[in-house]
């Protein structure tokens, strides 16, 4: 190998280091424009600039990862810079959310003795925490004690939050940050020219620039919010004038006890928004069977019949999907101005038993009775569709869909789904003579089952199977806690695995 005279190693070769950043940011957090703006107030403060990108999954299963080296001009050389970043050669880490953050330290990208983690410590779900069944949100205390060991400083604050005050995007506010920390040998004013450079949407963006660098300066622990938020319930509604709503809230205050009366307010309103105040009334009718036994019998009750009640049918889905409050929460969600057109786009896949299930019950068992007809409706209608419900008609489809929650219990829906709650209902009621906390449990197991679709059916099965173990649990004074803890395995992950590890460990108990 042939080695360089140390004339011309001292001639061409550095030993000047460049300052390496990264940034993990969503589509949509503005992650590419913050590296230009680095790479553009780097260069126009005279340093060599570069950056380069990997791409994260679609779908918010992964950031797209920016890495910038910056290096300061030298004796008119061009430097050599690298594409990728190393593991403990990182300077400064900007994550545009707390996972992210935490993603970067198991990366290796952050290192006490170098980097300086600057994040936002807000939460977006990730669609892998998401698809668990139960809660399945990664515990943001544990990134917080991490980064207090992982990374030389830590400035973490909710960018988001202050990026939606200034109407703007989190990446102005993680600049800001960025030049409040005082990582880059660069003034606040270079920062903000290279704002302005951009020459689009300036005013937001020097707003949100200014709410995150005083924010930087502003000595804070990583304090991220907690893990579930507290649910907080509606007072009781005042008289209003109509004879079947006055009477549903005057039955709940003098025909239940006190600590129900909150979650029972809550489910005659969602029944009643559902359906009508007859199906609360019936709700209503339902719980009262489980009023006089133990809090935490009728607190279970109140809530997860109504939740059983108000399932998820095609009427529904229609119905939410139509509500000008919707289209308003998601012109919020998007900051879109009162004078921008905004459109949507549906992704469903419907099947052909959906479609029978909001047929009248008659008629659609005699249609599930020819298989070669519903094989021809499946074919016909199963398949995935992008429904544009900005269009008049999609959107009229989809509100003469959502008309039909009058003839609702007529369906063949209602009528599968009702035999399945009257049998649910007489299991709990039957335990609940002889073990009261096991038939808690059996309520609460309810919610295993939501959404529609294939997402139903799969929820009814593991209802199914969690429900199965009750008669090896009657006579156990500890079955309550037995059946929460199949629950909680069946919440556990989306394919089962541990609900079945679980149920067989209760067989060799029994069989023991």
């Amino acid at each position: 190998m042939n080695e360089l005279s140390p004339i011309a190693s001292e001639s061409l070769l550095s030993l000047d280091r460049p300052i390496c950043l990264a940034i993990l940011a969503m589509g949509g957090q503005g992650g590419g424009v913050l590296a230009d703006w680095i790479v553009g107030l780097a260069e126009a403060e005279g340093w060599y600039a570069q950056s380069t990108s990997v791409p994260g999954v679609a779908q918010r299963t992964g950031a797209t990862i920016y890495y910038i080296e910056l290096l300061a001009g030298a004796r008119g050389m061009t430097p050599t810079l690298s594409l990728m970043p190393t593991p403990g050669d990182v300077d400064v880490v900007l994550a545009a959310e707390l996972m992210e953050g935490g993603r970067s330290m198991l990366r290796g990208l952050v290192t006490p003795d170098r980097t300086v983690l600057i994040t936002s410590d807000h939460r977006s779900l990730a669609v892998g925490e998401k698809m668990v069944p139960g809660d399945g949100a990664g515990d943001p205390h544990l990134v917080s004690k991490a980064a207090g060991v992982a990374a030389k400083r830590v400035i973490a604050f909710n960018m988001q939050q202050l990026a939606e005050e200034a109407g703007s995007v989190i990446s102005a506010t993680m600049f800001g940050a960025l030049a409040g920390s005082g990582a880059l040998p660069f003034s606040r004013a270079a920062f903000e020219a290279a704002i302005t450079a951009g020459g689009k949407g300036v005013k937001a963006s020097l707003n949100a620039f200014a709410l995150g660098y005083e924010g930087a300066l502003a000595p804070r622990k990583l304090a991220p919010s907690r893990a579930a938020p507290v649910k907080r319930f509606t007072p009781a509604p005042q008289p209003t004038g109509h004879k079947e709503l006055d009477g549903l809230v005057a039955r709940v205050t003098n025909d239940f006890p006190h600590a129900a009366h909150p979650m029972l307010l809550q489910g005659v309103r969602r029944l009643v928004d559902y359906q009508d105040p007859a199906y609360a009334g019936l709700y209503l009718d339902r719980v009262a069977k489980f009023a006089h036994g133990s809090e935490a019998l009728c607190l279970a009750a109140a809530k997860y019949i109504a939740v059983a009640m108000a399932y998820d049918d095609v009427i529904r889905v229609a119905d939410l999907k139509t509500r000008p409050s919707r289209f308003a929460r998601v012109r919020q969600e998007m900051g879109a101005a009162p004078d921008q057109l905004m459109s949507t786009t549906e992704f469903m896949h419907p099947r052909g038993e959906e479609v029978v299930g909001m047929l009248p019950a008659g008629f659609a068992r005699w249609l599930l009775a020819r298989p070669r007809l519903f094989g021809l409706l499946d074919r016909l209608v199963s398949r995935p569709r992008r429904v544009r419900t900005w269009t008049i008609s999609w959107f009229l489809v989809l509100y003469a869909v959502a008309g039909l929650r009058p003839i609702r219990r007529k369906t063949l829906r209602y009528a599968q789904e009702w035999a399945g709650i009257e049998e649910w209902l007489a299991l709990a009621e039957s335990t609940a003579k002889d073990n009261q906390p096991l038939a808690a449990e059996i309520l609460a197991a309810r919610r295993l089952v939501k959404g529609y679709s294939d997402t139903h059916v799969r929820g009814e099965k593991k209802f199914a199977r969690v429900l199965s173990a009750v008669p090896l649990l009657l006579g156990r004074s500890d079955g309550g806690d037995w059946l929460r803890r199949l629950r909680e395995a069946a919440l556990a992950d989306e394919k089962g695995v541990m609900l079945e590890g679980a149920l067989r460990t209760l067989a060799t108990l029994e069989a023991a």
